[in-house]
Formats: structure tokens, sequence, C-alpha cells
């Protein structure tokens, strides 16, 4: 398959991109940072962007992965307005962008796969912004299932994994840790697999 990867330079996206590649997928990647396109998804228009240039790489695509999402970690009564604003923006609208642009895009028995988080079911302080932006993304992954079939999409919400854990271990007291081979394993089941609609979550 031809799929575009998102935030392919982090952890995350880093083992979503080697595991993927090693199944024999073609792989084009985006990052603010670096990958084979360097750009921001917040921007609808570089979203259209990142379109346009993986279809002169690669023609067709037969799936988006997303394994990239910002939101803030601060107290409720520190958050401003604008925080909940950035962190809707950055996971959230990002996300749908993919979707909403993508259907036209890609093959017509494509998919795409989102990136959620354990937030939104199971809550810690100063965690509110990434709860809201998961649960938001989740709802949506539920509902766009029903308006694009026959393409796909699906979500990936893991815990903290366990390569992270000594910068994110302490918001987490006593949760168990996935590692991101296990959350790797649920792009592969997203990307490869026959459900839509689905929210995974590596255990």
């Amino acid at each position: 398959m031809r799929i575009l990867l998102i935030g392919a330079t982090g952890k995350l996206g880093a083992a979503v991109h080697e595991t993927l590649a090693g199944r024999g997928h073609e792989i084009i990647t985006v990052g603010r940072g670096g990958g084979d396109l360097r750009l921001d998804i917040s921007d609808p228009a570089q979203v259209t962007e990142a379109y346009d240039r993986a279809a002169e790489r690669a023609g067709t695509l037969d799936a988006v992965v997303s394994a990239a999402g910002d939101t803030p970690f601060k107290p409720v009564a520190e958050m401003a307005a604008e925080d909940y604003a950035a962190g809707f923006r950055g996971k959230v609208l990002s996300q749908i962008e993919l979707v909403r642009q993508g259907t036209a895009r890609i093959a017509g028995r494509g998919s795409f796969t989102l990136i959620t988080g354990v937030l939104s079911r199971d809550p810690v302080p100063t965690g509110s912004a990434a709860a809201m932006a998961n649960g938001a993304v989740e709802a949506f992954v539920r509902a766009a299932a029903l308006d694009i079939a026959p393409q796909r999409v699906n979500a990936v919400s893991p815990t903290v994994v366990t390569e992270s854990l000594a910068d994110y271990g302490d918001f987490f007291p006593g949760v168990k840790p996935v590692d991101l081979a296990q959350v790797a394993a649920a792009y592969v089941r997203s990307v490869e697999g026959g459900q839509t609609g689905q929210v995974y979550e590596p255990v």
C-alpha cells in the first residue's frame, strides 16, 4: 500500500514507520521538522499541500496514518480559552481535516487511522485539554465511519508508552504502560484489516 504517515519523526511515528515499511508498504512521511514533506497539518492549506505533493510522488494513496497531535497540559484554573482552542486545533481539527480532505484523495476502499489516547477514558490531573481532544476524535471516528464507507476510519488510543516513561511516567502514576511495538501493531490492524469506526486500545 501507499501510505501517508503524519508525525513520522516522533517516537511513535518512527515506530509506526518502521513497522509498516517492514511489512512492505510504501511510506511518505510528513513532519513539522523532518520527513519527506515538512508541513504542519494544523494548517488546512498545508494538509492540501501534503495531499498534492504525495500524489505527485506516489499517485493515489491507499491509507493515511496520523501519529501526531499537540495539546497543552495545565490545571483547569490555569488554562486560558486559547489553550483549549489550541488543543482542539492541534489534535482534533488537524486530524478531522486529514479525513475531510482525504476522502476525495485516497483510494475508494482506502483508510484513515487517527491517534487519540488513554485520557479520554482515564483522565489525569492537568490533562483536561487532552481528554477533550481525545474524546472528540473518537466521537468523530465513530460518526465519520458511517459517512465515508466503503472507505474506513479508525483510531488508536494508547496509554503511556514504555519508551516514554522517563518523560511522562509521573503523569500516569500506577498506569500500566504499553510498548511501542504493541501500539504499532494496532496501526497495522487498522491499515491492513477490514474494520471501521473502531477505537483500538493497545494492551
